[in-house]
């Protein structure tokens, strides 16, 4: 039964997205837009739940914000967000590409894994994007628990310059994260930050040029998962 309900879903995200495509400039096209970025993106969940902190001076976290809600953040003083979903013709991403150009925000756009190790490049390209960034500025995710968490303890080290200790408390309960699911597998690379750079300090940016292994982090983290279970 639940094989079939997973099913009848994907069935009818393919059919919401496909009624859309990529443009949203038409009625028709607007309305599926909406009804797939609520339905199937959730979006109706975050109406009222918001997931939004301040993690430093200038710089915000949240998860997916509609475009009534980025209306409010341009009024708020943000200038600039980050997405951390990639750039894909799905409704979030053309909603919110659509309202940054409307209200004047850059929109930023890179992609982080919550569930398998991140990738090298698009670590080093979001450290690329703190050093250039206007402030002030929101990072997110979909639902801003787990990528909006280590984008926000890499904005904190890199930035900040603020220890991994004090970092990783941005992946946290407070903000929905779970450390032994498998969006642990971020807790567990600052983990290994932690433990590599114990004796010799080094900056977190030169680490993962250096050091960083998405293969020896995935070995890793399936190792402690076995332990831990």
């Amino acid at each position: 039964m639940f094989t079939q309900l997973k099913s009848h879903l994907r069935r009818l995200d393919r059919r919401l997205r496909d009624s859309f495509g990529n443009d949203i400039t038409t009625p028709a096209g607007r309305r599926a837009a909406y009804l797939h970025f609520n339905l199937m993106d959730h979006a109706f969940l975050r109406v009222l739940w918001t997931n939004m902190a301040q993690i430093a001076p200038g710089v915000w976290r949240s998860n997916q914000p509609g475009p009534a809600r980025l209306r409010r953040y341009r009024d708020m003083g943000i200038r600039t967000v980050i997405s951390l979903r990639g750039d894909s013709t799905k409704s979030h991403h053309l909603l919110e590409q659509e309202a940054c150009e409307e209200l004047g925000i850059d929109l930023w756009v890179t992609a982080l894994n919550a569930r398998q190790a991140p990738r090298r490049k698009k670590l080093l390209e979001l450290l690329d994007f703190f050093d250039r960034v206007e402030k002030p500025f929101l990072m997110h995710c979909k639902s801003g628990s787990d990528r909006a968490g280590l984008a926000a303890a890499l904005y904190l080290m890199h930035v900040e310059g603020q220890p991994v200790e004090v970092a990783a408390k941005q992946l946290s309960i407070r903000f929905l994260h779970l450390k032994n699911a498998p969006t642990g597998i971020l807790d567990h690379m600052l983990d290994m930050y932690a433990a590599d750079t114990a004796q010799t300090p080094m900056p977190i940016r030169q680490w993962i040029v250096e050091r960083y292994s998405p293969a020896k982090l995935t070995e890793s983290f399936a190792q402690w998962r076995g332990k831990a279970d």
